[in-house]
């Protein structure tokens, strides 16, 4: 597993990479001091609630420094160290200084880090610290064998994430996804769909009920194999991997389906590769190997717990839910499983800015379905944290999701900090006067619609999604 292990740690250095500069662009408008949910405003909120336990119930550096160069630093070196970790200079200093700098940022990133995949990429992250025993020093190639320990705790993960996927469709009593008809709707209600996306909701029902067997055959049974013989491993990879491209074709997930390809080169050993390094790599001392003992005692002791929790509720011994609470800031022992309930209708929120109150022009999101004649944009593995998020707004109101007023305010502004954030400002010289959310419902056109208008979607206005804001 020497080679198989090497080039895991490359491929988490490349998804490092596009996770730090992804976040990187967008930061200060997000979460910088005139962005949208600013990082100052939340550290005060939490150092109230939380007195002297906020350093570990919100774990970040920003409660050393918070200004808008110090969330840049952290974007930026976080660049650098994954360079650094590719081509293996102190890589197990450079991917605890990943994990820590990834997880301060997700700690006050608020709605804009709440994401799966930030979790997903953070436990990855911690188990990749311990992969390899030798920290320290240029190890292009690897110094020494990779835990085992570590790599069943890296297939565990997998497991984890596929077959909780699974459970939850089961468990949320969703009728699309039991009468198989879910994938119906995914392809035009999912957060950010791409061209392709359009083509496949065209499909055939029959053809979107296969796909939707093959999912749960996917999620549900092929994770088992995970734990047999190589063969049963190569199968899980084959299976799992298919999954991975096929929704990575027909959606924008960012960087989640490949940082789920990484954990399936887990169930490779080197044998499936024409090379190898020499085999005078050493084995890690027994300190080392007592460290990942722990580790896997307690990645075990709470993931399990997690799952069976999920699966029928309990109430744990009071250890467990001790251990559970004590580890959970640090989010890197998670639970998982997208699209427990199928979205059966599309509702965007469109923003439009006024001078006068009359003439309205609107602000085009980069990927977010917004003019209907525009082609369903790719943008994976690049997340616009901002477009995603509006999804979950819209299965919401805007009570819940207070922060979309914040948008609108920095708009009234002109704060070039969030206007970044969009493809088309139309009042890039001077701020609107009135800014408003429009609700509108969306939904894919056909063929015959598309030959005849050129258009990709189809709309309808519902109303205002809130207060309209004026200065």
């Amino acid at each position: 597993m020497v080679l198989t292990a090497w080039i895991f740690s490359r491929w988490m250095a490349l998804i490092y990479l596009v996770a730090f500069w992804s976040l990187a662009v967008q930061v200060l408008g997000l979460i910088g001091s005139h962005g949208i949910l600013p990082v100052g405003d939340f550290l005060h909120f939490a150092q109230a609630q939380a007195g002297t336990n906020r350093f570990w119930e919100v774990p970040s550096l920003c409660w050393f420094n918070h200004s808008d160069v110090f969330l840049l630093f952290l974007c930026w070196s976080g660049v650098v160290l994954s360079v650094l970790l590719f081509f293996g200079f102190m890589p197990g200093l450079a991917a605890f200084l990943l994990w820590l700098f990834y997880l301060s940022l997700v700690s006050v990133g608020q709605d804009f880090l709440s994401f799966q995949w930030d979790n997903l990429l953070l436990e990855a992250g911690l188990l990749l610290v311990f992969l390899f025993p030798r920290p320290c020093g240029i190890h292009f190639k690897p110094a020494a064998k990779p835990s085992l320990i570590v790599i069943w705790l890296l297939r565990w993960l997998l497991f984890r994430l596929m077959f909780e996927s699974g459970i939850v469709k089961l468990a949320s009593g969703d009728p699309n996804w039991a009468n198989l008809t879910a994938l119906t709707y995914h392809y035009w209600t999912q957060p950010l769909p791409n061209i392709i996306s359009w083509y496949a909701a065209q499909l055939p029902i029959w053809f979107q009920k296969i796909s939707c067997l093959f999912v749960f055959m996917v999620e549900l049974v092929m994770p088992f194999l995970i734990f047999f013989g190589r063969a049963a491993r190569l199968t899980a990879f084959g299976g799992i991997i298919a999954l991975q491209m096929l929704i990575m074709l027909t959606g924008n997930y960012c960087f989640f389906n490949l940082l789920a390809i990484g954990l399936c080169l887990l169930l490779l050993d080197d044998g499936y590769f024409k090379f190898s390094f020499p085999a005078s790599v050493k084995e890690g001392n027994k300190g080392y190997k007592t460290v990942t003992y722990v580790l896997a005692a307690v990645i075990l002791t709470v993931s399990i717990s997690l799952i069976a929790d999920t699966m029928v509720r309990l109430s744990f011994p009071k250890p467990v839910e001790k251990l559970l609470d004590a580890v959970a800031p640090l989010r890197s022992i998670n639970n998982y499983g997208l699209f427990a309930v199928m979205t059966t209708e599309r509702n965007e929120i469109i923003f439009e800015g006024s001078k006068d109150g009359k003439r309205w022009l609107p602000y085009e999101f980069p990927f977010k379905p917004g003019d209907v004649d525009r082609v369903p944009g790719l943008a994976a593995p690049y997340q616009p944290r901002l477009d995603w998020q509006m999804w979950f707004a819209s299965l919401g109101s805007w009570q819940d999701n207070r922060w979309v007023m914040n948008v609108m305010y920095r708009l009234l502004q002109g704060e070039p900090a969030v206007t970044r954030l969009f493809a088309v400002n139309p009042f890039s010289r001077h701020p609107p006067r009135y800014v408003r959310a429009v609700f509108w419902s969306y939904r894919f056109t056909d063929f015959k619609t598309r030959k005849a208008t050129g258009a990709w979607w189809q709309r309808q206005i519902k109303g205002l999604y809130c207060p309209t804001l004026s200065w």
